[in-house]
């Protein structure tokens, strides 16, 4: 049995008929180990003592409303549990960094973090593509407006959007019109304040925009592609995408596999790999989702794929 806490998002706004991080919790249970839980507000460092949190020891009840019962309150040290799994949702702001240090702090006294705080901090979801040029579509980084005119002005057809959203918020596309670019461009870098993305939009996006799941290295078999609805741009489950499981290509596993085998070895066991068509549009490695979609469409069990990989790396008993 390991004691696992999970850092993460307020338990009683978890959508649990679809959030990843439950079905962690759940495999992990199902296993025998112990389960808790805190907000990164709740990590905290004293000098001359560790990095500790205020927890919530539960159990899993099995009732989807009531789903979980706490069976203590405690403050503990991170070093103590076996696994510390950062689940926490984006914006990557200021604060969720300062969390990665905290946790790296953690990492220092003993703590085993996943994914590990300084890989977190290093590959910012939106740019982590950079490292992968030859697997994106043409992109723009960057605070000038008027860079983000010359690239419309050369692909036509474009998409914007922040470098800290989530979920599909925050993104606009512009096509050869160019109707309200510059208003867009100012409402994203607030009048060059901030940095955004730029990308050629890419067509396939009607055959979905796939999540791609490498655990330890490896590609899931099975990839969500997540299909927009209506007139919406945005694939995204939660802005109206319809999800639906399919195979992992050959294609597919060969962008994953080349990303996993460089990206893995730095501390980042789970990554969630955005695929339209043949380009990569983002790395996300904070929170990745679609475990319990894959999983209920296909069969294949990804919870245990990745709690798997997690025991692998936990000192033995």
């Amino acid at each position: 049995m390991k004691n696992i806490l999970f850092v993460a998002d307020p338990l009683d706004h978890f959508k649990i008929y679809k959030d990843t991080t439950f079905s962690m919790m759940r495999e992990a249970q199902r296993r025998g180990h112990r389960i808790a839980a805190c907000l990164p507000e709740d990590l905290q460092w004293v000098s001359g003592g560790v990095v500790t949190a205020n927890v919530q020891q539960i159990t899993l009840t099995g009732d989807s409303k009531a789903w979980y019962r706490e069976d203590i309150r405690e403050s503990k040290a991170l070093k103590d549990f076996d696994a510390v799994l950062m689940r926490k949702d984006p914006p990557f702001d200021a604060e969720y960094i300062y969390a990665t240090h905290l946790l790296e702090q953690a990492e220092r006294e003993g703590a085993h973090v996943v994914n590990k705080p300084r890989a977190l901090r290093d590959h910012p979801e939106k740019l982590a593509i950079m490292e992968f040029p030859q697997f994106t579509t043409p992109t723009l980084v960057t605070r000038s407006a008027q860079a983000v005119r010359d690239f419309h002005a050369e692909h036509g057809d474009i998409i914007l959007k922040p470098l800290d959203g989530m979920g599909g918020m925050g993104i606009f596309r512009v096509t050869k019109d160019g109707l309200n670019l510059g208003s867009i461009v100012e409402t994203l870098n607030k009048n060059g304040a901030e940095t955004i993305m730029v990308q050629r939009f890419v067509p396939d996006i009607v055959q979905g925009d796939k999540r791609i799941l490498i655990i330890a290295g490896e590609p899931a078999p099975f990839v969500l592609a997540r299909i927009p609805q209506g007139s919406e741009v945005r694939g995204n489950l939660a802005a109206g995408g319809k999800g639906v499981a399919q195979p992992l290509t050959p294609r597919n596993r060969e962008i994953a596999e080349t990303v996993g085998r460089a990206l893995a070895p730095r501390g980042l066991l789970l990554i969630g790999l955005d695929v339209i068509g043949d380009s990569v549009t983002e790395i996300n490695v904070t929170s990745p989702t679609c475990f319990q979609e894959i999983t209920e469409q296909t069969g294949f069990d990804v919870p245990a794929m990745f709690i798997d990989a997690l025991e692998k790396t936990l000192r033995p008993a």
